[in-house]
């Protein structure tokens, strides 16, 4: 059987006929906001640092030539948006990175493996991190409050703590932390199928923490037209499916988690699934929300990322999905796909491209 799939096998059949009710009432055209987060750590394996700047390096010079190729309805190339572990930091890996952010292909916010830890231990790496990533004009900036705002990717998938195990976190309410220390949002989900999945899929919700249990994000209060600002961590999940066109054996559907490697290529199948699942604010089934992940400083996922595998994916969504009558596709970063989920929730109509910016802005 399908490994942890009890954590979310209800939501996925509560979902299911949910669509196929509704599957009357499409609305047309649907602005799709497709987004590429990268949990990019140079050092993985334990690579040495000439390793390291290779990594970074292939994506600094490889990159570019392959996003300008593409452009959106907004006529927006497709910016990447890496995901850095804070406790390895490494300035020179920064610096290289600054190139892309500064040619508009990239935004950088903080990624963080760690264990057993305390509350205390987590404000402090948390702190550290911002003040090493705005010495390279990373992260966004307030335009309300005016203080510095960050994204978030947990390592090991482990957010509140929510590992059977208890490992590779140790704070129970981390969603409180990270809101207070400045994260708008978390975009670590989907983990299916470790155990740290959430019964809760394929949402856009708030979570409000809780110091008494771990996983307190397994349900929340979903973002909503019209809703209440709330004051918590927004928590934005990628598709999670079951993918009936690919089998193990040729009965058992194989999971769709919304991982590009090396082994699990973006083809069109993939691609149309992630669209399918019309990930939205409630009340705004025009606005979809596609964000996939991968893991882009290994090897192995790089004949992927930077080459024909994403030049295609790109391609697919472009021919498919931005036909201006039925589907307008908008590339986004993680920071203005949070500003766009924002501006739903205020009641914004018309071109979502126009709201990129509406709450936070890019600091460099």
């Amino acid at each position: 059987m399908i490994k942890n799939l009890d954590l979310w096998l209800k939501s996925y059949w509560q979902q299911e006929i949910k669509r196929l009710k509704s599957k009357k009432h499409e609305v047309r055209p649907v602005h799709i906001m497709f987004c590429l987060v990268d949990h990019f750590e140079p050092d993985w394996g334990g690579a040495d640092f000439k390793a390291q700047m290779w990594r970074v390096q292939q994506w600094v010079d490889r990159y570019p030539r392959l996003a300008r190729e593409h452009v959106d309805a907004d006529d927006v190339c497709p910016a990447h948006s890496f995901f850095y572990p804070a406790e390895v930091y490494n300035e020179a890996h920064m610096y290289q990175l600054e190139k892309l952010c500064r040619a508009g292909l990239a935004e950088v916010n903080i990624h963080l493996h760690h264990d057993r830890d305390d509350e205390q231990g987590l404000r402090q790496k948390l702190s550290k991190a911002k003040d090493d990533f705005l010495r390279h004009g990373f992260l966004g900036k307030d335009k309300e409050m005016e203080g510095i705002r960050y994204a978030f990717i947990h390592g090991n998938w482990a957010l509140n703590n929510s590992r059977s195990d208890g490992r590779w976190c140790g704070v129970n309410n981390e969603s409180n932390i990270l809101n207070d220390t400045g994260c708008y949002a978390d975009f670590t989900l989907p983990s299916a199928p470790s155990s740290t999945q959430t019964s809760m899929i394929n949402s856009l919700y708030y979570d409000e923490g809780n110091e008494a249990r771990p996983k307190s994000h397994d349900g929340g209060t979903k973002v909503k037209v019209g809703g209440e600002a709330l004051k918590q961590l927004m928590i934005i999940q990628g598709p999670l499916t079951l993918n009936w066109r690919r089998r193990k054996f040729g009965i058992i559907p194989r999971i769709e988690n919304s991982d590009i490697c090396s082994t699990n290529p973006p083809t069109d199948g993939r691609i149309n699934l992630w669209v399918k699942q019309n990930i939205s604010v409630l009340n705004k089934p025009d606005w979809a929300f596609v964000k996939v992940h991968t893991h882009g400083a290994q090897e192995k996922n790089m004949s992927v990322l930077l080459g024909d595998s994403l030049d295609s994916m790109f391609s697919h969504l472009e021919t498919n999905y931005n036909d201006g009558e039925n589907f307008v596709l908008h590339y986004v970063t993680a920071r203005e796909m949070y500003n766009i989920i924002k501006a739903a929730e205020a009641g914004k109509n018309g071109n979502p491209g126009l709201y990129r910016d509406f709450l936070i802005e890019k600091n460099m």
